[in-house]
């Protein structure tokens, strides 16, 4: 194992050429900046294409060609550039086709900030296009997790035939930490690409990819027919991480890096002799619901922590079922957390944060 000091922007790049990307397609946008340019130099020293589109709506629609084309293709942009970007993410789920996006979420509402955030979770797991789509949604905390799931997520969509998002902010895409690129992923079986568009000297008769249905009886029935997929997705690609566990008096949840910030608080309470538990989804579609059946009796809350004004908490509220009081802690603006002001939070615990 041979490990390197990267940036988290840079390590993407690096992971999305060693899982086999083969074509990528974006434009530019602060604070991801540094994955099309590494790729711009790496993918194409492969071989492979690289592409920057005249917007980012262009570049999701060639994310589609290529796709379509039975390539393993890839964007990345970061919040308002991932909103222009949501018509063509519907026909590629509609169309039933594989790709990876790369979110790394800055500060909003509209052109908002280049300072971190976590606002974009509606934007991710609930989507802005159009029909009853999904995207596969994984959440890292490190910059290893987050090569890691890279690696996976084109597998992944492959396996599916559908779109998956790695959503971060921005404090992972430009931090540096210690990453091993060579550690090997899981192997899972790809079935051949047999629908692609590769001309017929591949598979017999014509192949033609649309996700225009305009019978609605078809319709209706490609809808089922995706729906069914979506339920398997949640039966095999649901993550999370459960940590102290055991009797906790609070439990925290948290995801990407306020997960991080959330540890250290967890060890600042533990000093004060309150024990604190945390569920961090890793998987933030399909969402983690079942975790919330493990939390014991002692409980006497859930606080969510976010980057966000409350995103997360709809999920949260939605499996909690109503058994603990549920608190709110958030930062927004591109404002990252202190541990001590979630220490704070749990030392003064109030659920009518969020009745209210």
């Amino acid at each position: 194992m041979s490990k390197v000091l990267m940036k988290g922007n840079e390590a993407i790049a690096l992971a999305a050429i060693a899982a086999g990307c083969d074509a990528y397609f974006g434009y530019p946008i602060t604070p991801q900046n540094e994955i099309p340019e590494y790729l711009s130099k790496y993918l194409v020293e492969k071989g492979r294409v690289f592409v920057q589109a005249e917007s980012e709506i262009a570049a999701i629609n060639m994310v589609y060609g290529a796709a379509g084309a039975g390539k393993r293709a890839m964007t990345s942009s970061s919040s308002v550039g991932i909103a222009l970007k949501q018509e063509g993410i519907s026909y590629i789920a509609g169309a039933e086709l594989p790709c990876v996006i790369v979110s790394v979420m800055r500060a909003g509402p509209g052109l908002g900030g280049i300072q971190p955030s976590q606002a974009d979770y509606f934007q991710a797991t609930r989507g802005g296009g159009n029909g009853d789509y999904r995207v596969i949604v994984f959440a890292p905390e490190s910059i290893q997790e987050t090569v890691d799931l890279i690696k996976e997520a084109f597998t992944i969509a492959d396996i599916y035939r559908n779109p998956v998002m790695i959503l971060v902010d921005g404090l992972i895409g430009q931090m540096m930490e210690s990453v091993d690129l060579e550690k090997p992923s899981k192997k899972r079986n790809v079935e051949p690409k047999n629908y692609a568009t590769t001309g017929m000297k591949y598979h017999e008769g014509r192949n033609v990819i649309s996700s225009i249905g305009l019978d609605p009886i078809y319709q209706e029935n490609h809808n089922k027919k995706l729906k069914a997929k979506y339920n398997e997705v949640i039966k095999h690609e649901t993550m999370y991480e459960m940590v102290n566990m055991d009797n906790p008096e609070y439990v925290i949840v948290a995801y990407g890096t306020v997960a991080r910030i959330v540890r250290s608080s967890i060890d600042s309470l533990r000093d004060m002799g309150i024990k604190v538990g945390l569920i961090r989804p890793i998987s933030v579609w399909p969402y983690p619901k079942k975790a919330f059946d493990f939390i014991p009796k002692s409980c006497k809350g859930i606080l969510v922590a976010e980057m966000s004004m409350g995103q997360m908490l709809d999920d949260v509220l939605i499996s909690n079922k109503g058994r603990f009081p549920v608190g709110f802690f958030g930062r927004a603006g591109g404002v990252v957390p202190e541990p001590e002001e979630i220490v704070e939070a749990i030392l003064n615990f109030d659920s009518k944060v969020v009745e209210s």
